[in-house]
């Protein structure tokens, strides 16, 4: 039963809101953010970020640059219309960093919709719901571990991109065990997920060398013998079968011969340059036509190993891979600053990937293969959002 205090002090709370209501939007809507956060301080459920959804300004949230979910097109119109028939009924997951601008953490394609899709963005005036992650997970290893639990939780990953994610908090010094647990993975998949990766130097540390070491009193019957029979190497090799290595048009090539390595591709820094210079190098590159195409003439014609490993791959974007590849081929920037795609208009998105895709095409037919459409090229079971 209520306690005697709580209907008089509803009462007076009821008046309140009474007198936000003759508020402008813009007001109303920060009064509202300040009582929440109030509300919140003093809720017994403050330890939860969803207790407090806020309504922040679309453009005062950024999206990060490591989410490893790709949404097919089908899906974000699903996305779209369940948003514009049933509202958002989930808030976009974010930290909030130094001058209060806002990163994605989970809703990457919930924020896409808020902003896009113009009857909504104009029925939610511009703004979009938000909740803020705990403000002990500051570090960028932290973030990108509840980016990868949010969508794991779902069922929904991929596994191009998870090799790259497990690849960079190795670089940041996280062990296995540390990995596996944030990331809720086991010993085996991310062994897997560094072998698709194919960089030796994810191999050379302490654990892994450790694992050559030999304990215990080991014998002849300790190893499987040799033979000639290969009746059941067919079943066998299923075992062993990685993303898409089953497609008999697959070219593969190790690590060791990809042009787009040796130029730097997968560094996670460029000497001399700043994130933002980085960045802005994509939109400099994939708005320019001319510098664009011939990017893409030089990769498609010198990088012929990279080429033929990524661009007979139909299970991953192939026309992202090339716009990388063309600015890294450019610039010496690496793919780690792809997010600079997103500073070029959604008109230039769509001629850039326009671009893109001649190019491709012009690499398949002067390989024998068939050409592809656009969402042939952009999409697959384990496609890899590039951009």
């Amino acid at each position: 039963m209520p306690s005697l205090f709580v209907a008089p002090l509803v009462k007076k709370f009821a008046k309140l809101v009474a007198q936000l209501e003759s508020l402008p939007l813009d007001e109303r809507v920060e009064a509202l953010n300040q009582v929440r956060l109030l509300l919140h301080k003093a809720s017994p459920f403050a330890g939860e970020p969803v207790d407090c959804v806020q309504w922040v300004k679309a453009d005062e949230i950024e999206a990060n640059d490591y989410n490893p979910n790709a949404v097919a097109p089908p899906e974000m119109k699903l996305l779209e219309h369940s948003i514009a028939e049933d509202g958002y009924t989930q808030p976009i997951v974010s930290w909030l960093r130094e001058g209060m601008k806002r990163q994605v953490v989970d809703g990457f394609h919930r924020n896409r919709i808020g902003r896009e899709c113009e009857t909504i963005q104009q029925r939610i005036h511009g703004y979009l719901p938000v909740t803020t992650i705990n403000d002990n997970r500051t570090d960028r290893g932290d973030r990108i571990a509840a980016t990868i639990r949010h969508n794991r939780a779902r069922g929904k990953h991929q596994v191009d991109a998870m090799s790259d994610i497990v690849v960079e908090l190795k670089r940041r010094n996280w062990s296995d065990d540390r990995i596996a647990r944030e990331l809720g993975m086991d010993q085996d998949e991310i062994l897997r997920l560094c072998q698709i990766t194919g960089l030796a130097e994810l191999f050379s540390d302490q654990q892994f060398s450790k694992s050559w070491d030999v304990e215990g009193h080991i014998d002849e019957s300790d190893f499987a013998g040799l033979t000639d029979d290969i009746s059941t190497y067919g079943d066998d090799l299923k075992d062993f079968r990685t993303v898409n290595t089953s497609d008999e048009n697959r070219t593969f090539h190790t690590f060791d011969k990809w042009e787009c390595y040796k130029a730097g591709f997968y560094a996670t820094t460029k000497e001399g340059m700043s994130q933002e210079e980085c960045e802005q190098a994509y939109k400099t590159v994939l708005s320019s036509k001319r510098q664009f195409k011939k990017a893409l003439d030089g990769v498609i014609t010198e990088w012929q190993n990279s080429c033929e490993h990524y661009l007979t791959n139909a299970a991953m974007n192939r026309i992202a891979w090339l716009g990388q590849a063309a600015v890294c081929y450019a610039t010496g920037v690496p793919a780690t600053y792809r997010s600079g795609f997103r500073l070029l208009t959604k008109q230039e998105q769509t001629e850039a990937d326009k671009v893109a895709l001649t190019y491709l095409n012009r690499w398949l037919k002067k390989n024998d293969l068939p050409a592809v459409t656009l969402e042939e090229a952009c999409s697959g079971d384990r496609q890899s959002d590039i951009y």
